[in-house]
């Protein structure tokens, strides 16, 4: 009988902030539990290292170059179907609780029922961060990570608590309601997104003596790489704070972000287990992308490396073995699972196969795994290809970087310009150029994001519409 497939979906959770990936101090003792009883990808990737187009592939089984959604002002509408529509045609009973962050509740986007949903500001999103060629751009000029950061609430605190609340009676009237159909249900959670405000109890997790330094801070004499030191220069969090205690807080209080995902994750995950469907539900945890937390003096995600476009990845449920699972894994491999787990199938992207199969078989370390990046701030298009040891990021107009992910997990040492690694470059390349042209993509990036501007009635009548940053949630919620 196939079970229920439940999807758990944080916002910009760093794929390491958990107990479970051998994190020295981060407490997930949730997710902890799920990934021991689970299978643990411990190299997932998203499609895309921000919110928009990382969801909207998520939805579809595509790469953003598929999908055309390239940034924060381009939500999915419904229009590609995905395996929500899969699902829907099958007879499966589909629902979410939670962040979309897609269009509208209006659109046809693949759920019977969209319970709280967080929807794009007012249908068009964060416009004026489309206009991105560097002598167009507008910088930003309020600061990213929120006005106050530190212990209290926020609106997406009290967001989640909704989320957490509304999901855990979904579980009891599913239970209650007398229909035996096996069900997909997609719980969007907001942390640890920005702003960085923390309930007390989980930001005096980490007191700030007891945080160690960030890596490769440009204070300690690092150059960033030209392409993110403009990325960073669109909306510098870090030149922003106002002293050191404050960029500890910074710190301790997105640490103590990701334990509150994790106390309501236990919460749902008790709920789903008082109700009595425990044993026959499939949970996958996973994020849309990860959080730079002051590596290189990055915050925030929208680059290439590890903090920002790793993500966790954990299934657990009825016939999934417990353990770890090294082959590397997108997002997108997500569509496919839950689309499988209910013996339909999507239209993905060329390679793209199930979790299940995955996990399934003899690890392959060598197995390609893809990301791409055109949205705020980024001057130009930028892309990333994952194969075996090695992490490629190719960025149009500017130098490309190599590094050895066995060797040099931490990403400290770029190997494009060792002349011992030359075919390894090269070869890296032709991957990349084998999934699409770069050269191609990023001009369709940039003229689809021009007409965007034009239907929106122009430069200035854009740079008023949407949202300054971070999308608001509903009002009105109801726990």
């Amino acid at each position: 009988m196939t079970s229920n497939f439940l999807i758990l979906m944080s916002d910009e959770h760093q794929a390491r902030a958990m107990g479970c990936a051998d994190h020295p101090f981060v407490r997930t003792p949730n997710l902890d539990a799920l990934a021991a009883r689970g299978m643990r990808f411990s190299n997932a990737y998203t499609p895309s290292s921000i919110c928009i187009p990382a969801r909207a592939s998520f939805a579809t089984g595509r790469y953003v170059h598929q999908t055309r959604l390239w940034d924060n002002a381009m939500p999915y509408t419904g229009d590609i179907p995905g395996w929500g529509h899969a699902l829907q045609n099958s007879g499966v009973p589909v629902e979410s609780i939670g962040k979309l962050h897609y269009r509208s509740t209006e659109d046809p986007a693949g759920f019977d029922s969209e319970h709280i949903p967080m929807m794009v500001a007012d249908g068009v999103g964060m416009v004026w961060a489309s206009i991105r060629k560097e002598d167009e751009r507008v910088l930003g000029t309020g600061r990213m990570l929120g006005d106050y950061i530190g212990p209290g609430t926020s609106k997406y605190t009290q967001y989640d608590a909704a989320v957490t609340s509304r999901t855990k009676k979904w579980f009891s009237d599913r239970a209650n309601s007398g229909d035996s159909r096996p069900w997909c249900l997609y719980v969007g959670l907001v942390a640890p997104h920005f702003p960085l405000v923390v309930p007390q109890e989980f930001y005096d997790l980490y007191p700030a003596d007891s945080l160690p330094e960030v890596k490769l801070h440009p204070r300690d004499g690092y150059q960033r790489h030209p392409w993110v030191e403009k990325q960073n220069a669109f909306m510098d969090s870090e030149a922003k704070f106002a002293d050191e205690a404050e960029r500890l807080a910074a710190i301790a209080s997105y640490y103590g972000l990701c334990s509150w995902l994790d106390n309501n994750i236990g919460e749902i995950l008790q709920a789903l287990k008082a109700s009595g469907m425990h044993e026959n539900t499939t949970v996958v945890y996973t994020s849309d992308h990860g959080d730079n937390v002051g590596a290189r003096g990055l915050w925030g995600k929208s680059n290439l490396y590890q903090e920002s476009v790793s993500v966790p990845m954990i299934m657990a449920g009825p016939d999934i073995t417990p353990g770890t699972c090294n082959t590397p894994v997108s997002l997108i491999d997500l569509s496919a699972t839950i689309a499988s787990h209910f013996n339909t199938e999507i239209d993905c992207a060329e390679g793209i196969r199930s979790l299940v199969q995955i996990a399934g078989e003899d690890q392959d370390t060598e197995r390609i795994v893809f990301s791409e990046y055109h949205a705020a701030g980024a001057v130009s298009g930028a892309f990333m290809l994952r194969k075996g040891r090695f992490k490629y990021n190719h960025y149009i107009g500017f130098p490309s970087e190599l590094f050895d992910l066995e060797a040099d997990p931490e990403e400290t040492t770029d190997l494009s310009q060792d002349p011992g690694y030359a075919s390894t470059l090269s070869a890296m390349e032709n991957e990349l150029r084998a999934i699409c042209d770069p050269e191609v993509v990023d001009a369709q990036a940039f003229s689809d994001q021009a007409d965007l501007i034009e239907r929106l009635g122009g430069r200035d009548a854009a740079l008023k519409l949407g949202a300054p940053g971070a999308t608001p949630p509903p009002e009105g919620l109801e726990k």
